[in-house]
């Protein structure tokens, strides 16, 4: 087991076991995310999917789905519209 310093949550937790996308933002993830705040942040994205009744491959869904990730995660980029 592999601890960081989680950039959200501030503590020391647990590493991922993957990146969650092979870009960037998935490599940004993988070292300053913990595994729980990343859970977190799926069943929050499952909301916003439930409530907004997305339809994640729709290039839109994705879109809004991103910027309220790095919202949540580092607290920044997301708008509060809906798509």
């Amino acid at each position: 087991m592999t601890t960081i310093h989680c950039a959200r949550c501030g503590k020391d937790g647990e590493r991922q076991a993957f990146k969650p996308f092979p870009n960037p933002l998935g490599q940004r993830i993988f070292d300053t995310i913990c595994k729980t705040c990343w859970s977190d942040w799926l069943k929050t994205q499952q909301q916003l999917i439930n409530h907004y009744a997305l339809i994640p491959h729709q290039p839109k869904a994705r879109e809004f789905l991103l910027r309220n990730m790095e919202q949540f995660l580092f607290g920044a980029g997301a708008s509060d519209r809906v798509p």
